[in-house]
C-alpha cells in the first residue's frame, strides 16, 4: 500500500478514516482505535471531564489528534465558547463545528455555522465545518479559512449512505478545500464509495459504535477506505452500457470451418 498522507492545519496525516468516540463504553474505544487505526478521533466535549473521573482522555492512546466537536452549539458564538472550552481543557485547536437547530434530523444550520467558522479561524482553530452538502455555501466557508468541508452522507447516525451522493460529488470538483464525507456512512462499502469519488477522507461514528462488533467494523472500514483511496488514485474506468473484456466479435463473423474431403 503506497505512502498517501493529507494535510489539515499544517499537520500530516496518514489514515483517511477519522473515527468517532461516541456511543460506546470509554472502555472499548481502545479496542475500536486500535483496530481502525486512525490518526484523528472525533470526541464530545461533555465526555471530556476536567475532574478527572471517565474522561474520554484517559481512554485515547497518546499520539492521535483529538477533534473535539461544538454539539450542542445553536448558535456561532456558543461553538465559539465550546471550542474555547476544548481548548482549555488540552484537546488542542483542532475543531469540528456543529450548529443544529434542527432537533429531529440534528440538520446543521449552514449560515450560522458559517459565521462559526469565521469567528473560530480568527481566534486560531483549525475549523472543520460540518455542513449540509452546498456548493455555494461551501465556497464561503473556504473563503472564511475552514481547513476541511464536512458535508453529511446522509442524516447523521441514519446509517443509509450516500444520499447526498452527486451534491457531494460537485463539491469534490469544484474545491480545493479538503472534503471529508460525515454522516449516514453505514456501510465499509459507502465508505469505499466515498473514497472512490475522491473524497480526501470520511467520519465514521454510528456505523461502528451499533454493530455487533465495533472493532471488526472499525478494522473493515479502515480497509474499506484503503481500497476506496486505491481505485481513486488508479484512475476508474468509464461506464458504459456493455463492453466484453475479450471480444468475440471477429469469432462469431468468421466464416465456419469447411468440412474436410
Amino acid at each position: 500500500m503506497r505512502d498517501d498522507p493529507f494535510r489539515l492545519g499544517g499537520r500530516e496525516f496518514h489514515s483517511r478514516l477519522i473515527l468517532g468516540s461516541g456511543k460506546y463504553p470509554l472502555p472499548q474505544i481502545r479496542e475500536v482505535v486500535a483496530a481502525g487505526e486512525p490518526d484523528i478521533i472525533t470526541l464530545a466535549l461533555r465526555r471530556v471531564n476536567a475532574q478527572g473521573e471517565a474522561n474520554i482522555l484517559d481512554y485515547l492512546p497518546p499520539g492521535k489528534t483529538w477533534l473535539p466537536n461544538t454539539s450542542g452549539a445553536q448558535t456561532a458564538k456558543e461553538a465559539l465558547t465550546l471550542a474555547r472550552l476544548a481548548r482549555e481543557l488540552g484537546c488542542g485547536d483542532f475543531i469540528k463545528i456543529e450548529v443544529i437547530v434542527d432537533a429531529k434530523y440534528l440538520w446543521p444550520d449552514n449560515e450560522e455555522t458559517l459565521e462559526a467558522v469565521k469567528l473560530l479561524v480568527a481566534d486560531g482553530f483549525v475549523a472543520l465545518p460540518y455542513m449540509t452538502p452546498d456548493l455555494v455555501m461551501a465556497r464561503k466557508m473556504e473563503k472564511a479559512g475552514a481547513a476541511a468541508i464536512m458535508p453529511l452522507g446522509a442524516p447523521i447516525g441514519s446509517n443509509k449512505g450516500l444520499t447526498t451522493k452527486e451534491l457531494i460529488r460537485i463539491m469534490i470538483a469544484e474545491l480545493e478545500t479538503p472534503i471529508i464525507v460525515d454522516a449516514g456512512l453505514g456501510r465499509p462499502s459507502h465508505a469505499c464509495e466515498a473514497m472512490e469519488m475522491g473524497a480526501t477522507a470520511v467520519m465514521i461514528n454510528t456505523a461502528v459504535a451499533t454493530a455487533e462488533n465495533p472493532p471488526a467494523m472499525a478494522k473493515a472500514f479502515a480497509l474499506a477506505v484503503k481500497a476506496g483511496r486505491e481505485a481513486y488514485l488508479a484512475g476508474l474506468g468509464p461506464t458504459t452500457e456493455a463492453a466484453a473484456s475479450s471480444p468475440l466479435t471477429g469469432f462469431l463473423k468468421s466464416e465456419p470451418p469447411k468440412a474436410s474431403q
